[in-house]
């Protein structure tokens, strides 16, 4: 039977903005005493739907407050991706209620920091870290990261107690790919100029849709497509129409981070597209159906995902390219976490990308979860649309 909407998020609804980790975290809690497993994950390569055919929820981990970074860096280098510390400071401080709630986490190796941070909590809980390939384009990859998710499905069918099928798993691909389809019309309600879609309703509506399945996720997304409808309608807007159009890319942006999105909306812009793990970039692509080999093709399409961790990661100049196209931004700004360095490194290939095939201003932010550089960033990001004119 379906998760009564109802008791988890209400659609659309700036009363409710910023309430989207309570009521995730109220639909995990009562799947959990329905007698489903819980899996918590870190990452967007965490394959969902290994995950969900083998009866289980994902609960995506705590990792974006500075008020656990301190303990963390009693262990942990101060120099270290705040995302990191983080993460390992909710685990210390038994802060986590995702974590709590977990009976099981799935890791991957996605960055340095991240795989040693996992080897400080795998007495915690049940582990399997995924080694991810970061070639993306070579067949060895593909190969590669479909044993690892078979592998991932052998370690859910211990924990767990169950049994995966092919069947299964297609079935489970096919459910992301209908409501993938869904949050990407979600999305075209940012397009429009001005947008009647907030940065805040399409952030809390794609956290939701990451962790409740199909089944659960549908009703929420239909709801809010025929409220943004009647938005449209009546000619209710988010943003003025001559506020700058602003893309996000770079790391992952949630909780403390967020800032940077409301440092832009303060400013006089309007986000229209956020392209980060914690945005859009898991529904963008689909899973191939039908094939004889489920698993083979679910680790071809993760191995889409344009992480900066991949090399050469040129899928991401194509998913820009495919975003400025969509949603016709004014600026490009990259958003760097601190002690990132895949994402820094690769902002000068951005950048130069951006300015030279789309002749849009560009600008880069590296901060951190703290509030210490908020008016640095107000300054920065105001100097960027005056200079619009």
């Amino acid at each position: 039977m379906p998760f009564n909407r109802t008791d988890v998020v209400h659609v659309i609804n700036d009363e409710f903005a910023g309430e989207a980790t309570k009521r995730v975290l109220q639909y995990i809690q009562t799947k959990r005493m329905a007698g489903r497993p819980v899996a918590g994950i870190y990452c967007g390569y965490a394959p969902m739907e290994i995950i969900r055919a083998a009866g289980a929820v994902p609960a995506i981990l705590c990792a974006f407050a500075n008020k656990t970074i301190p303990p963390a860096e009693a262990v942990l280098p101060a120099n270290l991706c705040p995302l990191i510390k983080s993460s390992y400071g909710f685990i210390i401080t038994d802060t986590c209620p995702f974590f709590g709630l977990s009976d099981a986490v799935i890791a991957e190796t996605t960055c340095d920091g991240k795989k040693k941070m996992f080897e400080l909590i795998s007495h915690y809980k049940p582990m399997h870290v995924m080694d991810l390939p970061q070639l993306p384009d070579e067949e060895e990859a593909r190969r590669n990261w479909a044993a690892m998710i078979r592998k991932v499905g052998s370690f859910l069918e211990k924990t767990f107690d169950c049994r995966l099928s092919d069947d299964r798993i297609e079935e489970e691909l096919r459910a992301t790919n209908r409501k993938n389809r869904l949050m990407r019309r979600i999305y075209d309600y940012s397009a429009g100029t001005p947008p009647v879609l907030s940065w805040e309703e399409s952030y809390e509506l794609g956290l939701f849709a990451q962790v409740a399945s199909t089944e659960d996720a549908v009703p929420v997304l239909e709801a809010a497509i025929n409220t943004l409808e009647k938005r449209v309608s009546q000619g209710i807007h988010c943003g003025r129409k001559e506020a700058p159009r602003v893309l996000v890319t770079g790391c992952p942006l949630g909780g403390d981070s967020l800032k940077v999105y409301r440092i832009i909306e303060e400013a006089g812009g309007v986000v229209t597209a956020m392209d980060a793990c914690t945005g859009m970039k898991a529904f963008m692509t689909d899973f191939e159906e039908g094939t004889d080999d489920p698993i083979a093709a679910i680790a071809r399409r993760y191995l889409t995902l344009p992480c900066s961790c991949m090399t050469p990661n040129l899928k991401r100049l194509e998913a820009t390219d495919g975003l400025i196209d969509r949603f016709r931004p004014d600026v490009v700004i990259d958003a760097v976490l601190h002690a990132c360095h895949s994402y820094n490194v690769e902002s000068f290939k951005i950048m130069n990308h951006v300015k030279e095939r789309h002749g849009i201003p560009f600008l880069k932010i590296e901060t951190d979860y703290s509030d210490g550089d908020t008016e640095q960033i107000r300054t920065r990001v105001e100097a960027l649309f005056d200079s619009l004119g």
